[in-house]
């Protein structure tokens, strides 16, 4: 299968201002060129010889199943009104994070350099390894679970694992679903994974077993 080549998403006009030669790198101290960048406070280093070879993909949305509104880039920036929704009330003082944000449209948010620890994954084991926040690239998709993504939102998650791979040595692509069974259901069964598959130039091993087409 032909290798693919990362496609700008439609979020890019936002991304860091180019036309210094080094602002043409697409990775640039593990922020993404094509991401829009909205640095969140949640974040630490990963443990000495951390090998960055997991990408773990979830689905949000706030209030749940509510779609493009500002609301998951405030969780993620510690800026989210409590008081601005009931829901809220039940996470109050939640300080998380990802990576990374796909809204429906497939705009891209970055929040966190992937060279650092993002706050996504919680309670979770993979590959025989716990604490997957340790290796892991958090990807949030805007999305409810059991609910169907955008065509776009494909589109963009593509184009970054495929950049994600160029700059780390990914082994593995999962759901949350997959790292903390029966805590967590993200992104859901209305989560196309056989499109990923078909997308991405990856051998069958690197998705979770269940999922694996043939």
């Amino acid at each position: 299968m032909t290798r693919l080549t990362p496609i700008m998403p439609t979020a890019a006009a936002d991304a860091e201002p180019s036309g210094a030669a080094a602002d043409d790198a697409l990775w640039r101290q593990g922020w993404y060129r094509h991401a829009r960048r909205e640095p969140s406070p949640n974040w630490g280093p990963r443990p000495a010889g951390s090998c960055i070879d997991l990408v773990l993909l979830h689905s949000i949305s706030l209030p749940p199943g509510q779609y493009g509104g500002d609301a998951v880039r405030q969780l993620f920036t510690n800026t989210l009104d409590w008081d601005a929704h009931p829901y809220y009330q039940g996470i109050r003082g939640l300080c998380v994070s990802a990576h990374f944000f796909v809204q429906r449209c497939g705009a891209l948010w970055q929040f966190v350099s992937c060279d650092a620890r993002a706050w996504h994954a919680g309670a979770s084991h993979y590959r025989g390894r716990d604490n997957c926040n340790d290796d892991s690239v958090g990807i949030e998709l805007e999305g409810l679970e059991g609910d169907a993504f955008e065509p776009a939102q494909y589109e963009t998650t593509v184009a970054l694992c495929a950049a994600l791979a160029q700059q780390y040595p990914i082994a593995h692509v999962a759901g949350h679903e997959h790292v903390a069974p029966g805590r967590k259901f993200d992104p859901g069964n209305g989560f196309d994974w056989a499109h990923m598959q078909r997308a991405l130039p990856w051998p069958a091993e690197f998705f979770p077993p269940s999922n694996v087409i043939v």
